[in-house]
């Protein structure tokens, strides 16, 4: 059987004054994605492709990854995670309310964000082809949490819900599933326990 690796980037350099796509991982962050690439070349021994979103915190993240298994990265320009440019830069308390709010009314554009029926469809379409243009083997796609929490409801069959969220602690997880069936075989797990 192969896998589908999704892995949401770990912790950002949370910044105000800069678009939050263009944020880069913090020291945690790297060195957590650092420990990953450390058992890489055993643990994603069969990976064949490694895929990313178009945002920097997701580059950041699958660059140093690629470089392990000796793979190049290829951008997936509609794995970005859900539009919230609308709002810009929220402080934390106020950004999980909106979240929330986007997991809890999956038709809505609230104040503006991408709806999450809309970025569900979205990240399923994007899932869809890279499944279909990719070489055989296990693949890796390096993400958001939001888009990969609603990855996980579509392929399980279930309604939107923040209930199967990857929780806190500024990402740096990981889900599998099984790449011919798209059937998930694990939910949201840290990285330190997929290693």
């Amino acid at each position: 059987m192969s896998l589908l690796l999704y892995l949401s980037h770990p912790q950002v350099v949370i910044d105000a004054d800069i678009p939050v796509t263009e944020w880069s991982l913090n020291a945690v962050g790297q060195a957590r994605i650092a420990a990953l690439c450390e058992r890489a070349p055993l643990i994603l021994a069969d990976t064949t492709a490694i895929y990313s979103s178009p945002e920097r915190k997701a580059r950041d993240t699958a660059a140093p990854l690629a470089a392990a298994l000796g793979l190049s990265v290829q951008i997936v320009q509609d794995s970005y995670e859900n539009d919230r440019s609308s709002t810009g830069f929220l402080p934390p308390d106020a950004f999980k309310v909106m979240a929330d709010r986007f997991f809890a009314n999956p038709l809505d554009s609230v104040e503006g964000w991408e709806a999450a029926a809309d970025a569900q469809a979205r990240i399923v379409a994007c899932i869809d082809r890279v499944l279909a243009d990719s070489p055989p083997g296990d693949l890796v796609v390096v993400g958001h949490g939001a888009v990969g929490t609603l990855l996980f409801c579509a392929l399980s069959g279930i309604a939107i819900s923040r209930d199967h969220d990857q929780g806190p602690g500024g990402g740096g997880n990981v889900m599998t599933f099984d790449r011919d069936t798209r059937q998930p075989l694990q939910k949201w797990q840290p990285i330190e326990a997929f290693i």
